[in-house]
């Protein structure tokens, strides 16, 4: 089972947050830039995100985002969780009736997976990403990338 296109987009506009949010609100249109994920799709993804609290808005000329809590207080978990998208591998969704209304023989093995999954996850920061060096040279190869273009404009 793989994480959906919805949980991966979150995690990846929220780590951009991150990483660009300290020079000041960052827009949708430049995570949208950055990262190749359409504008509307991102506008749905931190409405989520806003009424959790992990990101806030700032309205106006000059606005955008902000973290809503300091990188450290917010997990990889929390992310997904709030875009309401949850890796879960029983086949019941952790209700126990996935064989005829009672639990199926593999229940047990599953559901320890999903917690193995989400337990991993929640471990992580949004801190502990942006301290890491694949993270800060893929970075550093968008920003290239985006002068470069600038300039051949």
């Amino acid at each position: 089972m793989r994480l959906s296109t919805k949980g991966r987009y979150a995690v990846t506009a929220m780590l951009d947050l991150a990483l660009h949010g300290s020079d000041g609100p960052v827009t949708l249109a430049d995570i949208s830039e950055n990262q190749g994920i359409s504008l509307s799709y991102l506008e749905q993804l931190f409405a989520s995100l806003r009424s959790k609290g992990l990101v806030r808005g700032v309205r106006g000329p000059g606005g955008g985002y902000f973290l809503g809590r300091s990188a450290d207080e917010i997990s990889i978990a929390n992310i997904i969780c709030a875009v309401d998208e949850w890796v879960e591998f029983t086949r019941c969704r952790g209700q126990e009736n996935c064989s005829g209304g009672h639990r199926c023989l593999t229940h047990s093995l599953w559901n320890s997976l999903s917690k193995q999954i989400y337990e991993f996850l929640e471990g992580i920061t949004l801190e502990e990403l942006i301290q890491n060096a694949d993270v800060l040279d893929i970075d550093g190869q968008q920003k290239r990338e985006k002068e470069t273009l600038k300039l051949a404009s």
